[in-house]
């Protein structure tokens, strides 16, 4: 079993990069292995709507960046973790062209996320943190995740690292949906 967690964070040891890092702690303590993978590592070109996806129907995108290799890991995955701070009101640039370019892969492919665990977490310093929030809840939706939330919100308020701490009721809700996150991970592989 296996959690793969995207930070769409341009900083390693940000708000978002830590944060994960504490997400995947939680859920490792229940057997189930993971991985954080950093998006700003890669150069992904933006979506041109070439529709080659489409015409394949695969549900690999024709541009060779990167980005069809993150997805594979999201095929091999049991749960994943969409991440991102909120820059400017919504997800990070990185963050929005893998959303984009992977929905529509998927979408007009092989719908290769269906039923599996998705959770979302958002870091903000002011506003956005609940824009970024529903970005990243609805392209899990609109893939077909079953989504674990939680309550409070797991969107945290912090500007710079490691001050996403002080937000103790985001944390409490970041650690209540690790824990369902690795929960719904063991229920779908039948051992809950």
């Amino acid at each position: 079993m296996k959690v793969v967690a995207l930070n769409g964070s341009p900083r390693l040891l940000g708000n978002t990069s830590n944060v994960l890092n504490d997400v995947l702690d939680e859920i490792e303590k229940d057997g189930i292995e993971t991985e954080q993978i950093q998006l700003y590592e890669f150069d992904f070109a933006q979506c041109n709507d070439c529709r080659s996806c489409e015409m394949r129907g695969d549900g690999r995108c024709i541009i060779e960046d990167g980005l069809n290799e993150v997805v594979d890991k999201l095929r091999a995955a049991d749960g994943v973790i969409l991440a991102s701070p909120a820059y400017f009101g919504g997800c990070s640039s990185q963050m929005k062209i893998f959303l984009e370019r992977a929905g529509l892969a998927l979408d007009k492919g092989d719908r290769g996320l269906r039923r599996k665990a998705g959770a979302a977490v958002s870091v903000a310093a002011h506003d956005g943190g609940d824009a970024a929030y529903g970005e990243l809840t609805g392209w899990l939706l609109r893939m077909g995740f079953l989504v674990v939330g939680s309550n409070p919100m797991p969107i945290l308020r912090a500007l710079n690292s490691p001050r996403y701490l002080e937000d103790k009721e985001g944390m409490k809700g970041v650690v209540a949906q690790a824990k369902d996150l690795a929960w719904a991970v063991l229920l779908l592989n039948g051992l809950a």
